[in-house]
């Protein structure tokens, strides 16, 4: 049947979705959080996307369909089916590690290749994009070593090969459901029931953007609303979109967001923004930016396609109407502590709470980098807490 099917010339994975279709979203999330490109088609919008789609599934319009360039066919696929097609190891070697790693960010990453270097049998687990958040910023010009900036995702790159050059070994698109305390030692259970042994984990989980929270945008996020504009900033090309925070996150992205769209917006709730004076001078000169201040998100208005922005003027108390293609949100960062949450202390803001030896109250859980109470946010203190983490786990497991 492949034969008789002309296939998109194109070496980039094809989505076939609609807007309303959740299957599709989840597929498209997958790829985003795996950081793999891929190009979206609307078959409602598309007739000749519609009829090549029903051609595939004889004569059915199954969604998401998915075409990768070796013109393999995936419809309606799980996430288990799309790890295995990228190839991505969800299965772990062994039954038992000296130290299992939840997270491969900076802190993560160099507390596994610490620990590796040691002599330790050492599992990563993520269920993300291998590096972390520092895989989708722009450049990072603040880490040491890298005199004239080094691109966030070449670093994250870096950080795994050198991971794994030391035998780490690194489970991707896994996620960890629960850590349970056996006798003496943690058990570690992922999503898809496998469950692994350690005396020592360590929590490097990071932290996530945090939603506005607002009326309509649960339901336009992964269609018209984002949270990363590496992975979705190529879907407004020549487009308007608008970005709400005006830190250093806000205006990095925007910035990266010129990229693509014709105009790229930014605005802020307090009446001064907060990025550094090096960013503000760079969206200042550009004539496709421009930044409103003193302004509250109040709602999204539309249900599969976004239809206006509804505003205040916190000056005035004038409600507004703004008109964008597409939102990116970037207010800060919410823990990803979820997994713990019972099991240790956490601070007011949900962030992880640990003893001078990054130890928590639990006994043989550890935590470092983001999601870690007190921790500084950067790439540079992720890195030295994950080696600190290491160096404290390797003396832990000398006691049990």
């Amino acid at each position: 049947m492949n034969n008789q099917i002309r296939f998109p010339d194109t070496d980039t994975i094809i989505v076939y979705s609609t807007v309303w279709c959740p299957d599709c979203k989840r597929a498209k999330r997958f790829f985003g959080e795996q950081r793999v490109p891929y190009i979206n088609v609307d078959i409602e919008k598309d007739p000749e996307a519609m009829a090549f789609v029903e051609q595939i599934n004889d004569g059915m319009r199954v969604v998401p369909t998915i075409i990768f360039p070796d013109k393999t066919i995936l419809a309606e696929p799980s996430n288990a089916e799309l790890a295995s097609k990228l190839g991505l190891q969800t299965k772990a070697q062994r039954k038992f590690y000296d130290s299992i790693v939840i997270g491969s960010g900076p802190a993560g990453l160099t507390a596994a290749l610490y620990m590796a270097r040691e002599g330790m049998d050492v599992l990563v687990i993520e269920k993300g994009g291998l590096g972390g958040q520092v895989g989708i910023t722009q450049t990072l010009d603040n880490f040491p070593g890298f005199d004239e900036g080094i691109p966030g995702a070449e670093f994250a790159e870096r950080v795994v090969r050198q991971a794994r050059r030391f035998g780490v070994e690194i489970l991707e698109a896994q996620e960890v459901k629960m850590i349970v305390e056996q006798c003496d030692y943690q058990c570690v259970i992922t999503g898809d029931g496998t469950e692994y042994g350690t005396k020592a984990a360590l929590l490097a989980t990071g932290a996530s953007y945090r939603k506005l929270g607002v009326p309509g945008e649960d339901d336009l996020i992964g269609s018209n609303i984002h949270f990363c504009a590496t992975c979705d900033g190529a879907f407004y090309k020549g487009k308007k979109v608008l970005v709400i925070g005006g830190g250093n996150s806000g205006f990095e992205e925007g910035l990266f967001l010129t990229k693509f769209a014709d105009q790229v917006d930014i605005v802020e709730f307090m009446p001064e923004v907060k990025a550094s004076h090096v960013l503000q001078t760079k969206v200042a000169s550009r004539e496709d930016m421009k930044v409103i201040v003193n302004h509250a998100v109040k709602k999204f208005r539309g249900k599969n396609k976004l239809e206006a922005v509804i505003v205040e003027d916190r000056a005035t108390g004038e409600i507004k109407e703004w008109a964008y293609d597409g939102v990116f949100v970037f207010i800060g960062l919410s823990p990803n502590a979820k997994l713990v949450k019972e099991k240790v202390e956490l601070d007011q803001y949900g962030f992880i709470e640990t003893d001078h030896s990054l130890m928590t109250k639990e006994p043989g859980i550890f935590a470092a980098g983001d999601v870690r109470s007190g921790s500084t946010k950067q790439v540079a203190s992720a890195a030295g807490e994950g080696a600190t983490a290491a160096l404290n786990i390797r003396e832990y497991l000398k006691t049990v």
